[in-house]
């Protein structure tokens, strides 16, 4: 089973107290699907076309949990905290199959 990941770039941040209660609201789902955040960078380097935003990444055990995590009526709640508080490029993706 491979591994599935959020991959999500804010591209504008409007209001930063909804970003922050997001993040405490959406712990508790992320964590009880199993995921654990890997990627927390608010200066990434960027190349090619790149843009300088916030950007994060969560592991999960499989793409079906990190769906079941976007999916949890708990997850909703933060949402519904963020609002407007962002624009956000939010993706679900498969990992590659493990080797060995």
């Amino acid at each position: 089973m491979n591994k599935g990941y959020w991959v999500v770039a804010y591209r504008s941040i409007s209001d930063q107290a909804k970003v922050k209660a997001y993040a405490e609201l959406a712990r508790a789902p992320i964590e009880a699907a199993g995921g654990r955040a890997l990627v927390f960078n608010t200066r990434p380097t960027v190349e090619e076309a790149g843009v300088q935003q916030l950007t994060v990444v969560i592991e999960f055990p499989s793409v079906e949990a990190a769906r079941q995590a976007y999916d949890s009526p708990a997850y909703a709640v933060s949402l519904e905290a963020l609002g407007d508080g962002a624009e956000r490029d939010f993706r679900i993706v498969e990992g590659l199959p493990q080797q060995g």
